[in-house]
């Protein structure tokens, strides 16, 4: 079979079949297949799409590229959460130990920050010594000792989707439902979990922007799990504004632990509440007034953040950060984004926010840059707020004073303000199930 041939298939919009996905995946993983190649079927694939046995053919593929987590020593159903990606969105650093003092064991792997949206992983690496990196065997431990781990994507686990991501990122291929669905599901069925919640975004800040996108992508993912034997279900979830009142590194973490201890801004317990009970109920554990109440009992008792105390000093961070924030990094610098009039906060847009945070130096515009742990932005009037002309509405935190020019461009093009309070609006959309 000439890889040429299975270009111009998909080329002229024919469905591919498995032995022709299994060529191309194998051959970006061993290098047969040349990049140029392969960049050529991955832009026909965003231009002539993938049907469902197609996709699902990719992300099996994609799976067998590499190991898989085998989790059956551990006891109880392991459930696994993720996020497509969005602006302030720390929940999973809150349900993993809220989830995991419930009882039921969590299986995380996560990725880093790239463009306006951040990254589990940076997050947790501004706790002093905390550490992402695990080998197989070691997450293994993780699970058994504490119930829940939280690392970096393992190398060996869909190797292929690395690859493959790569060369999307570089040719414009990013923007495919199918190549998005396999590279989620193919790292989420490798994860060794019995049943999965996604978190789909939607808005302002996410990758999909509308809600017929969103709808598309859940319902994508949804039939991937299915097929492959994973119960799972997606939450389609409003990204129009930053989740909660810290974006950022450092300034999120605070923001976890505050919750942990029963505070928090409403949106976020809000969204954190949906996701740790559904999470709860797709483990067969709780049924739907079991498991909130169960949520709030965990975040009440404490046993909730003991939890994440737990995580910490098993993944040999600092766990002191939880009582004292001094020892979390810091920002030399700081400034003021105040209302240019008197109103209510209309609009906060996310992805505007998300790009003042990255001017900052709290992410990354390419995969490998370092980023500054103590930058970010806190947002001192969320949509919705009263304001009166000059008040505080967002602060900027930096290191590098010379940062701020360009980050204030984009805070001050993300503020909205209007006469009238905008309409509350809630956080979940709808639930994908198969």
């Amino acid at each position: 079979m000439r890889f040429a041939d299975v270009i111009a298939r998909k080329r002229d919009g024919q469905a591919l079949t498995r032995p022709e996905i299994d060529l191309f995946v194998r051959g970006v993983v061993d290098g047969s297949v040349p990049d140029y190649q392969a960049a050529a079927l991955l832009m026909a694939i965003v231009l002539k799409g993938m049907n469902g046995e197609e996709t699902a053919a990719l992300t099996e593929a994609m799976v067998a590229s590499g190991d898989r987590l085998d989790l059956s020593a551990i006891p109880g159903p392991k459930v696994g959460k993720h996020s497509t990606g969005g602006v302030g969105d720390k929940v999973s650093i809150i349900v993993v130990p809220v989830v995991a003092a419930c009882g039921v064991a969590v299986p995380k792997m996560s990725g880093r920050s790239l463009g306006h949206t951040g990254g589990t992983v940076d997050k947790l690496e501004s706790i002093p010594g905390f550490r992402v990196d695990a080998s197989i065997a070691e997450f293994n431990g993780l699970m058994r000792d504490v119930g829940a781990a939280i690392v970096g994507q393992s190398p060996t686990l869909a190797p292929a989707d690395k690859k493959i991501y790569a060369l999307r990122d570089v040719t414009a291929t990013v923007e495919s439902i199918p190549l998005i669905s396999a590279s989620i599901m193919s790292k989420k069925l490798a994860e060794g979990s019995t049943a999965l919640v996604l978190d789909v975004k939607c808005g302002d800040g996410a990758f999909m922007k509308t809600e017929q996108d969103a709808r598309v992508l859940a319902q994508s993912l949804v039939e991937i799990g299915a097929r492959a034997g994973l119960r799972t279900e997606a939450l389609i979830t409003r990204m129009d504004a930053p989740i909660g009142r810290a974006v950022g590194n450092a300034v999120e973490i605070v923001e976890c632990i505050e919750v942990l201890k029963g505070g928090g801004s409403a949106d976020l317990v809000e969204l954190t509440m949906i996701v740790a009970t559904r999470m709860l109920m797709m483990s067969g554990r709780y049924d739907a007034g079991a498991a909130g109440r169960a949520v709030r009992r965990a975040i009440d008792s404490g046993e909730a953040l003991a939890k994440l105390r737990a995580i910490i000093e098993r993944q040999g961070g600092d766990a002191a950060v939880v009582d004292d924030y001094q020892r979390l990094p810091g920002a030399a610098h700081q400034t003021v984004v105040a209302a240019a009039r008197s109103g209510y906060v209309l609009r906060l847009g996310a992805e505007l926010v998300g790009r003042a945070a990255l001017a900052l130096g709290a992410g990354r515009a390419r995969a490998g840059e370092q980023i500054d742990h103590g930058a970010g932005v806190l947002i001192a009037a969320p949509v919705g707020h009263k304001v009166t002309a000059g008040d505080p509405v967002l602060h900027l935190l930096s290191n590098t004073a010379s940062s701020f020019d360009a980050a204030r461009a984009f805070a001050e093009r993300a503020i909205t303000i209007g006469d009238t309070a905008p309409p509350a609006r809630p956080i979940l959309i709808d639930i994908c199930t198969n």
